[in-house]
Parts: structure tokens; C-alpha cells; sequence
């Protein structure tokens, strides 16, 4: 009979490969049942990986959609408190003009200016809002200040357009003060000069530095919605030609005839201003609802994704757990058979 002899550093050698892969299994599984998925996908999911990084896509660019959604709604809700600050105003100014009719009254006119004036100043920085750091009422030009301040004579090129128009038309129908002007020659003055100066090219000269072309953003893979609007829409331009002509003209030293005149007109350009800013809000107010809409789609869309993701790459926590602690068991195990094979020795029985 033969007998051969097993080394025990061959078994130590051995138990130590044991525990070495044992140890790497159980770092894998202590990873999928910390995530819930596969720690090494494309080895588990083979020629289907493929399907699961087109789903991984899809599920970021959904994110991204709803992660800039959430800056469209700020920005459209900041651009409707604005434009309701500045509806706000144009009413102020249509009560002070329906206050004053037929009046001659020295400190009531000068108590309408103030008003017309301050109405002027809050639509000012209305329409100047920003929004991280951009403008919202500057169209595509979103780091250029929208208006400037009519009322700061250093800056203001429309006082002086206003001035100079003024002064060439008493000038080219022998005006000598404003006292002289008829009704019907106010109102000429009103409709031929004054008012295309607001709704011509000499807006965006003397008044508007901002764009027509508004700022537009993707909420979904097929919509696109306007998420700003312009200073030079035309309920923008007929409350600052209102604002100009109460605050310049309605206080002037002119008959009561002309002062009728000046009002009647400023009341019918602060109307249609009023109609053009309500629909500017009304615009922005449909954006929103079709943003949220977008945002429910995309929040049931992204559910959907994320259940085919986790159908595909998802693991049983329950087992992987089990396993791991099966392993680590025989981690223990092998650890205490290695330290008792390494007190074997021949010395120990001579």
C-alpha cells in the first residue's frame, strides 16, 4: 500500500485563494444590495445592455427637461408678477385721468402728474426685472437693460425727443406758447408725432433696447413654448406713450378745451395698453400650463422608464443578502481553519 502526503502550506495556499474570492464576491454583493441592481450590468445583462443604456439615456434627458422646466416656471411666474406690477401701474394711471376729468384745479393737475409720473418709474423697473441675471423683458438680449428711465433726464433720449418734437411742431404751425394750441392742433400733434415716435423704429432709438424675438424653451422632446416676452410689445409701448403725454401735456398752461383732449387721448392709449399687457400675461399664462402639463407627462414618463430599468438591471435584495452573509460565514469559517493549519508542526510531536 502507498500513501501520499498533502503539504499543509498547500492547503493554507488554498484556503487563502477561497478566501480572497470569497471576499471579492461579497464586495459585489454588498454593491447590489446597496443599489438593487446588478454591480457589474453588462456582464449580467449581455447583449441586452444595450437596451438598458438606451433606457439610462432617455431617463437623463428627461431629468434634464424637468430640471430646466423647473427654471422656465420661475422665470414665467417672475415675468407675470412684473407684468402685474405694471398692469397695476397703467390702472393707477387710468383712475387719476377718469379722476380728473373736466378739472382745472392748479394742484389736482399737479397731484395727477405726481401720480403719472410715479406709475412711469414703477413701469420702469417692471419692465428692467431680471432673473438670474437675466433681463426678462429684454427678448433674446437678456443681459442688455430693457428701458431706460424717461423720467431721468441724464439718460433719457425720449424727454428729449419729446422736447425737440414738441418745439419743431409750435415752430412749423407759428405756436408761440402753449397757451395758443386749439384742440384739433393738439390732437394732430398727439396722433401724427407723438404717437409714431412709440409705435415706429424710434421706440427701440429712444425708449427699448430689447429684442422683438423672445426667449423660447424645450419642455418636452416636441414642444417648444415662449418663456419671456418683449418691452417692445405694443401694450408695452401705448402705457409709456399715455405715461409721457398725461405727465408732459395734461398739467400744461392749455385751454380746457385741450386739456380735454390730451386726457381723451391718454385715456384711450392707456386702455389699449392695458389690453396689450393683459394679453402679454395671458401668453405667458398659457406657457405655464402647457409647462405643467409637460412636467406631468414627464414625471409618469420617467416612472414608466425607471420600472423597465429596474425590470432589467434590478436584482432580488432578499437573496443577494443571503448569499453575502452565507459568504461571510464562509469567510469566518476558513479564517479559523488557516490560523489552525498554521500552528501545525512537526516540532509539536518530537
Amino acid at each position: 500500500m502507498k500513501t501520499s502526503f498533502v503539504s499543509n502550506l498547500a492547503v493554507q495556499n488554498a484556503m487563502r485563494l477561497t478566501i480572497q474570492q470569497s471576499q471579492a464576491e461579497v464586495v459585489k454583493l454588498q454593491a447590489e444590495v446597496t443599489t438593487g441592481r446588478h454591480a457589474d450590468v453588462g456582464v449580467a445583462l449581455g447583449g441586452t445592455t444595450s437596451r438598458s443604456l438606451d433606457l439610462q439615456r432617455e431617463m437623463a434627458r428627461m431629468q434634464t427637461l424637468t430640471t430646466t422646466n423647473a427654471v422656465v416656471t420661475q422665470r414665467l411666474a417672475a415675468s407675470q408678477e412684473a407684468l402685474g406690477t405694471i398692469a397695476n401701474a397703467a390702472q393707477s394711471i387710468n383712475k387719476v385721468l377718469i379722476s380728473l376729468s373736466g378739472s382745472e384745479s392748479a394742484d389736482q393737475l399737479a397731484i395727477a402728474k405726481t401720480e403719472v409720473t410715479d406709475a412711469l418709474s414703477i413701469f420702469t423697473g417692471a419692465v428692467n426685472t431680471s432673473f438670474n441675471g437675466e433681463y426678462l423683458f429684454s427678448g433674446i438680449n437678456t443681459d442688455v437693460k430693457p428701458v431706460v428711465d424717461y423720467n431721468d433726464p441724464a439718460v433719457s433720449a425720449a424727454k428729449t425727443t419729446f422736447d425737440t418734437e414738441l418745439a419743431a411742431y409750435m415752430s412749423a404751425n407759428g405756436i408761440a406758447s402753449m397757451s395758443d394750441f386749439t384742440a384739433s392742433e393738439m390732437d394732430d400733434f398727439i396722433s401724427n408725432t407723438l404717437e409714431p415716435l412709440y409705435t415706429g423704429t424710434q421706440w427701440t432709438t429712444d425708449w427699448s433696447q430689447a429684442s422683438d424675438q423672445t426667449m423660447t424653451s424645450r419642455i418636452s422632446t416636441s414642444e417648444v413654448v415662449a418663456s419671456s416676452t418683449s418691452a417692445n410689445a405694443d401694450g408695452m409701448r401705448k402705457f409709456a406713450l399715455a405715461g409721457v403725454i398725461a405727465s408732459e401735456l395734461l398739467g400744461a398752461d392749455v385751454s380746457s378745451e385741450v386739456r380735454a383732449t390730451v386726457s381723451t387721448a391718454a385715456m384711450g392709449y392707456i386702455g389699449e395698453g392695458i389690453s396689450g399687457i393683459d394679453a402679454q400675461r395671458s401668453a405667458l399664462g398659457i406657457s405655464e400650463a402647457r409647462v405643467e402639463k409637460a412636467n406631468t407627462s414627464l414625471a409618469a414618463q420617467i416612472e414608466l422608464v425607471t420600472t423597465h430599468i429596474s425590470d432589467l438591471e434590478g436584482i432580488d435584495s432578499y437573496e443577494a443578502s443571503t448569499r453575502m452573509n452565507t459568504l461571510l460565514t464562509q469567510i469566518e469559517t476558513s479564517y479559523t481553519l488557516t490560523s489552525r493549519l498554521q500552528q501545525l508542526s512537526l516540532i509539536n510531536f518530537l
